[in-house]
């Protein structure tokens, strides 16, 4: 009997990619000295938080992602931007550690970006977290407010539920493992129909890793979670189980003293115009701007006018 073949390994480069998005967004722009970087963090001895470092300069602004992504989901807004920046991988994402306990809420990992922002962007004007990430963001502005000088929410309320994000959800408590990369593939295509097959075979290779028998799992932690009463699982169960109208967090929302901006996706319906409401009762001052055509992840649908938005807000 013939042995089997070894399966086909697909090579991963992380820096190896940056052409593609150029080309597809027709960016006039060269790819710029990109590094990463890891942050011991010190309240949890040993565990580490990655980063990617944008520039050989201070970096002006911190990217935070949102669940089940990574730091190099801000690629293309990156690219278009043209600025220093810092694009953080979240714990029990990307290459950043795992937290032992699980806990993954807002107030968590705030603490957790605290301690790599100080140490790698100090002195930026400008944090941009998206879902998970925004509500991260947030909390970082409340408990760590000098180093949050201005920030922009990326379609996220603490008005988000289980119905709002039922997508997100159906997507994130999918299966773990697939048996090939177009399998895999084929899911992500499936979840987000408005993206190039190109662009999610960018991410995918991000956000997945091949094991020695061929076989694709995702990167992020979903297994230290505690499972909310609803049943929500993944790496947004801590905001995706909160009633809008009694979420705590809605408070900490209105205690964030620095200018707030909030971009939505015209078709994403994680943040509707009642959160809109209620995000203006607590913030009066606040900016909300619609990105036409894009969903939730409107730095992976429109980021080019996400870069434009971000441009402004640092003029």
């Amino acid at each position: 009997m013939a042995a089997s073949s070894p399966p086909e390994m697909v090579p991963y480069d992380e820096f190896s990619m940056f052409a593609e998005n150029i080309a597809e967004f027709g960016l006039d722009v060269a790819v710029p000295s990109v590094v990463r970087r890891s942050v011991e963090i010190p309240h949890d001895a040993g565990r580490k938080v990655s980063a990617l470092k944008w520039g050989s300069e201070s970096p002006e602004l911190v990217f935070v992602h949102g669940g089940a992504q990574n730091a190099h989901t801000w690629d293309t807004v990156a690219l278009a931007l043209g600025r220093p920046a810092l694009a953080v991988d979240l714990p029990g994402h990307g290459h950043s550690d795992w937290r032992d306990d699980g806990a993954y809420t807002p107030a968590n990992l705030a603490d957790d970006v605290a301690v790599v922002a100080a140490e790698l962007a100090p002195d930026a004007r400008l944090v941009v977290g998206m879902s998970l990430g925004g509500l991260t963001s947030m909390e970082l502005a409340v408990q760590h407010a000098s180093l949050v000088r201005e920030l922009l929410m990326v379609d996220i309320t603490p008005g988000v539920n289980q119905q709002k994000a039922k997508a997100v959800i159906d997507f994130v408590d999918g299966p773990q493992e697939f048996a090939s990369f177009d399998e895999l593939l084929a899911r992500t295509i499936e979840f987000n129909p408005t993206r190039s097959e190109s662009s999610l075979r960018r991410g995918i290779l991000h956000n997945a890793a091949q094991r020695p028998d061929g076989s694709w799992q995702w990167r992020y932690d979903r297994t230290g979670h505690t499972r909310p009463k609803d049943g929500v699982d993944g790496d947004d169960q801590a905001i995706l189980a909160a009633n809008p109208d009694v979420s705590p967090l809605w408070e900490d929302f209105g205690a964030v003293a620095c200018p707030l901006t909030i971009v939505r996706g015209s078709t994403s319906p994680v943040v509707d115009d009642d959160d809109i409401a209620e995000a203006r009762r607590r913030q009066p001052g606040l900016d909300v701007i619609v990105v036409d055509g894009a969903g939730h992840s409107v730095q992976g649908d429109r980021p080019i006018e996400l870069a434009a938005i971000i441009d402004d807000l640092l003029r």
